[in-house]
């Protein structure tokens, strides 16, 4: 069940914000060099995830009693900017792969996250909330008085499994209406070789394989009930960690994890297309450098607007939590399910933003940037998988918003 005492030490006490940050900056070439071998594989590099785990990346925002940093989502999404301006596919990976600590420490009970974080706080997990297994329920199983339950199913787009510690998927408890999220450690499933090396258009560096689990015993306690978006009150962790970051306001903030990939596809982008016009001419005399030509600049100047407006949104979402957790947490106006709807529609508009800004430097690049290998069409493979994502279908969202400002019938997402 894990230590007490003094819970689990964070390996580096004195570690800084503004440090982390400068460690994600200080990694974008090393990100960048190994694009085409994490395309290949399906998820970055061994060698490149422990460089993140020995910056901390994955313990910033974990409870700091289980080892973490606790050092809020505007700094989180900070670095997870700068490892997706490396590479939009590690950064998808990474992202989703990190953030399920925010969750883990808000909704799940102390001695899960005892048993989940401990004995190292060593803690990487992908999410799938759609509940594609089944939870037989198991009664008294290996000394548990609280029970348990058999789990098995079959979870797509498991992004960050790659090297995860850990799986969490929503499961049906069988013979009920309820959803419960299960947390099973990564020797316990099956990772299906489904994703990378060409299987999908884009993001294929994301560890987004699907995971398969057989028959698993889950012990009570690494299980949470399974919706988040429509309770009342705050979650557990708040209280526990007093911390409000733990409040379980969960629908911006997952939502996030999707566009800042896609904002560092554009600025990647944004660097490639700056070399292209600073190194070719125009076709058509007079022919002159392509950074002075009116076409170009207006592209160029186009893109960067769209991707720092993309960019100071997801900041403004992060620091906007911040303020609304505060604010409950002080007495004041609950941060309500309305709230959170509003910055999950935040955050779309940012990544259309960003998925424009790369769909027009294509554009403007010229035909060379579709071959195959060039970084160019890379991002642009990788933005155009945001277009299906059920999560991306801003019309939906904004309807779902209108719906809750209105008291009409709300509907899960």
């Amino acid at each position: 069940m894990g230590v007490r005492a003094g819970e689990i030490a964070v390996p580096e006490p004195g570690l800084t914000e503004e440090e982390i940050v400068g460690r994600a900056r200080g990694l974008i070439p090393a990100i960048r060099e190994q694009q085409d071998e994490a395309e290949r594989l399906g998820h970055h590099t061994a060698e490149l995830d422990k460089k993140f785990v020995a910056a901390g990346f994955y313990r910033m925002l974990q409870p700091r009693r289980f080892g973490g940093y606790e050092f809020g989502l505007p700094t989180f999404w900070r670095v997870m900017l700068a490892v997706s301006e490396g590479d939009p596919g590690t950064g998808w990976g990474l992202t989703l792969g990190a953030h399920h600590a925010l969750v883990v420490g808000a909704f799940f009970p102390e001695e899960g996250q005892r048993d989940i974080f401990g004995p190292s706080g060593d803690f990487r997990c992908p999410h799938r909330p759609p509940p594609m297994g089944t939870a037989e329920p198991a009664g008294k199983r290996g000394g548990e008085a609280g029970g348990g339950y058999v789990v098995s199913g079959t979870w797509d787009y498991c992004s960050g499994i790659g090297h995860a510690t850990h799986f969490m998927g929503n499961a049906m408890v069988a013979g009920s209406d309820q959803a419960i999220a299960v947390v099973l450690p990564r020797d316990e499933v099956t990772v299906l070789d489904d994703w990378g090396n060409g299987a999908v258009l884009g993001m294929s560096s994301s560890g987004s394989n699907s995971v398969r689990v057989d028959g698993v015993y889950v012990p009570a306690r690494r299980t949470a009930p399974g919706d988040w978006t429509h309770r009342t009150a705050p979650a557990p962790g708040a209280e526990l960690h007093g911390n409000w970051m733990y409040c379980g306001r969960i629908y911006g903030v997952y939502h996030a994890g999707l566009v800042i990939p896609l904002i560092g596809a554009a600025r990647a982008a944004l660097q490639e297309y700056e070399q292209i016009i600073l190194t070719r001419q125009t076709y058509f005399p007079p022919q002159v450098p392509r950074y002075t030509h009116p076409d170009y600049q207006r592209v160029w100047g186009r893109a960067i607007a769209l991707t720092d407006a993309a960019e100071a949104i997801v900041l403004r979402a992060g620091e906007r939590y911040m303020e609304l957790a505060a604010r409950w947490a002080g007495g004041g106006e609950p941060f309500g399910r309305e709230d959170d709807i509003r910055l999950f529609t935040m955050l779309q508009q940012a990544g259309q933003m960003a998925v424009r800004a790369v769909e027009e430097i294509f554009a403007a690049a010229g035909s060379s940037a579709a071959r195959r290998g060039t970084r160019l069409q890379r991002y642009y493979r990788d933005v155009s998988m945001y277009h299906g994502h059920i999560a991306a279908q801003h019309m939906s969202t904004a309807g779902e918003l209108a719906r809750v400002h209105f008291g009409l019938p709300d509907s899960l997402f």
